[in-house]
């Protein structure tokens, strides 16, 4: 897949404003930035947010974020990251995203996969 500098830059700014939504309880900020199918699945921002709280706490709640290649899952472009999660952790993280009509990047998904600690 062929991206410019700046779908890449809007990419990772989606995503940027996303996590910083779920660390300042904006449910219905991080649910604007969802793409329309996600939001279809949700239907409202409240039911959005429990889902990430009880599934992706790590993202929800993370300390940081360090952003990697962009790939392919699935057939969908996928922004790879490292998050490190409120308590240290650290774990994969494969944002699907989603291009609209407007030329817009929406967020269509996330698989999220602990890192094993590697041992002496």
């Amino acid at each position: 897949m062929n991206l410019t500098n700046a779908d890449r830059a809007a990419i990772q700014s989606i995503i940027e404003q996303q996590i910083q939504a779920f660390r300042q309880n904006d449910a219905d900020r991080a649910f604007r930035l969802a793409s329309p199918t996600i939001r279809q699945q949700f239907e409202t921002s409240q039911t959005f947010i429990e889902m990430v709280q009880a599934s992706y706490d790590p993202l929800y709640r993370s300390r940081s974020v360090l952003f990697e290649d962009v790939g392919v899952v699935e057939g969908q472009l996928a922004q790879q990251m490292i998050v490190m999660g409120a308590n240290g952790s650290l774990y994969r993280a494969y944002y699907l995203m989603q291009r609209q009509a407007s030329a817009d990047w929406r967020i269509n998904g996330c698989y999220l996969t602990r890192i094993k600690e590697l041992k002496p």
